[in-house]
């Protein structure tokens, strides 16, 4: 069962990657410490590590879609790679209650920047 309902968790955080483009933990992370009791930190592991082979069949589509600009790409991939390496050398140091409220204030803050922006014009 717990196959099943981890599996399912996977399946619908990459139906949700792929339409709004959003980033896999966002969604996966909460469901790992709710649902499957994983510890914050853990549930952040992980979904760094799955992150790789949903990023790489993401990649393929839109790159065949040619919707990639590889210079912004490979800019904000510098910047996140050396963001990624300096939190990972810390993130032990904070509590997991820290970090669960720290990862819901993140989500909604951006989930309301997005509902209450204004269109931009064309």
């Amino acid at each position: 069962m717990m196959v099943l309902i981890t599996f399912a968790m996977g399946l619908f955080t990459g139906i949700l990657s792929g339409l709004l483009g959003i980033g896999g933990g966002v969604v996966l992370v909460p469901m790992m410490v709710f649902f499957l009791g994983i510890s914050q930190h853990t549930a952040q592991g992980i979904s760094m590590l799955v992150i790789i082979p949903t990023a790489i069949a993401g990649i393929l589509q839109f790159h065949k879609d040619r919707l990639i600009n590889y210079r912004v790409a490979g800019y904000l991939a510098l910047g996140a790679i050396a963001g990624a390496l300096l939190s990972a050398n810390f993130v032990q140091a904070i509590p997991a209650e820290t970090l669960k409220r720290l990862f819901g204030i993140f989500v909604i803050v951006t989930g309301l920047r997005m509902v209450l922006a204004k269109p931009k014009k064309s």
